[in-house]
C-alpha cells in the first residue's frame, strides 16, 4: 500500500530506537500495530460499504431500464393493436369497393 522497502522500515526501527529509548519502544510499536491494524478495518469496512451502495445503485438502475422496457413493450403492443384495426378497416373498405364496382357493371 505505502510501497516502503525493507531498508526504509529498518531506518524508521532505528530512529525510533534513538528517540524513544529501548524501554519505550516495545510500547509504541504495540500501539502503532494497533493503529494500523484499526486502519486496515476501517479502510475494509468502508470498502465494503461502498461495494453494498455500487450495487445497490446498479440494481436500481436495472430495475428503472426494466420499467422502460416495459411501457415500450405496451407502446408496441398498443401501436400493433392499431395497425391491425387499420388494417381490417383498409381491407373492409377495399372489399366494399370492389363490391360497388361490381354492382355498378352488372346494373
Amino acid at each position: 500500500m505505502f510501497d516502503v522497502g525493507f531498508s526504509e522500515l529498518l531506518m524508521v526501527g532505528l530512529v525510533a530506537l534513538l528517540v524513544l529509548g529501548p524501554e519505550k519502544l516495545p510500547k509504541a510499536a504495540r500501539l502503532a500495530g494497533l493503529w494500523v491494524g484499526k486502519a486496515r478495518t476501517v479502510l475494509a469496512t468502508a470498502k465494503a460499504e461502498i461495494k453494498q451502495e455500487l450495487h445497490a445503485e446498479e440494481m436500481r438502475q436495472l430495475m428503472q431500464q426494466q420499467s422502460i422496457a416495459g411501457e415500450l413493450e405496451k407502446v408496441v403492443q398498443d401501436t400493433q393493436s392499431a395497425l391491425d384495426d387499420i388494417n381490417f378497416n383498409v381491407q373492409a373498405a377495399a372489399e366494399i369497393n370492389q363490391d360497388d364496382d361490381k354492382s355498378t357493371t352488372a346494373g
